[in-house]
């Protein structure tokens, strides 16, 4: 016969710092911070990520820029008609309403500026792990963002997001 009692607030008690989820939340937390130390509050991090896959696909309509960068539709509109309204892209409009999306010389320019940021990012989120700590975070986390895909509310959609998630050369 199933008991009412409570099970022990013992057996209920998860570590915070052993969740996952909390974890994840404060390497978001950190990665945003030190964007901004390094890059600048020019841009955003999520507007840096529209401007590089920008000037990596020239021409994607808004829809296909939402599913590179595993933004919802609705985000990756407002998100391009500020970027619009600074000059750093335009917009044309195709026919069935799609909106294709190019990087001006202005939005190249602000690209360029923050490269040595970004690379400063990159540093000073890995500085602390050896290199092959380094090689083995950035697997995993691959692995887990790859996995984890479908549980998004805006899964990445790329040619294939086990191909967009490879290790890349550096």
């Amino acid at each position: 016969m199933p008991s009412d009692a409570a099970p022990p607030a013992d057996l209920l008690a998860i570590e915070l710092y052993d969740q996952p989820g909390h974890l994840i939340r404060r390497a978001q937390q950190i990665a945003v911070s030190v964007f901004y130390e390094e890059v600048g509050r020019e841009v955003t991090p999520i507007q840096y990520s529209v401007l590089r896959m920008l000037q990596e696909k020239p021409g994607l309509d808004q829809v296909r820029l939402a599913q590179e960068v595993a933004l919802d539709t609705s985000t990756a509109a407002e998100i391009a008609a500020r970027l619009e309204n600074k000059g750093w892209i335009t917009r044309e409009v195709l026919p069935r309403r799609q909106r294709r999306l190019l990087l001006t010389a202005e939005g190249e320019a602000v690209l360029a500026r923050t490269v040595p940021g970004v690379r400063r990012m990159q540093q000073a989120l890995l500085s602390h792990l050896e290199a092959d700590e380094q090689r083995e975070f950035l697997r995993l986390l691959r692995k887990f963002v790859d996995l984890g895909n479908e549980y998004s509310r805006a899964p990445l959609r790329s040619g294939s997001a086990s191909e967009a998630l490879a290790p890349q050369e550096t």
